[in-house]
């Protein structure tokens, strides 16, 4: 394997603003920001649109669909055509 083709593969913190949330974890993704740690070390920060935190599937806020309106809707646009 060619050494030089590799990514670099470290310690990196990915945190989403929006929840203040964020969490360490190995990665190859790079970033010119930093952030001090809980440990006192400093790492790379990549800011995330969203994440576990913050998604609506995974807080309970995910809507459900009107799956008898769409129903509803089948049938008359397909329905008893005879």
């Amino acid at each position: 394997m060619q050494q030089d083709k590799q990514p670099e593969y470290g310690p990196v913190v990915f945190r989403d603003r929006s929840a203040g949330f964020a969490f360490l974890t190995r990665s190859t993704a790079s970033s010119d920001q930093t952030i001090e740690w809980d440990d006192g070390n400093t790492y790379p920060v990549v800011d995330v649109e969203i994440s576990s935190e913050s998604h609506p599937f995974y807080t309970g806020k995910a809507r459900t669909v009107d799956s008898e309106g769409r129903i509803a809707k089948f049938e008359r646009r397909y329905g008893d055509e005879s």
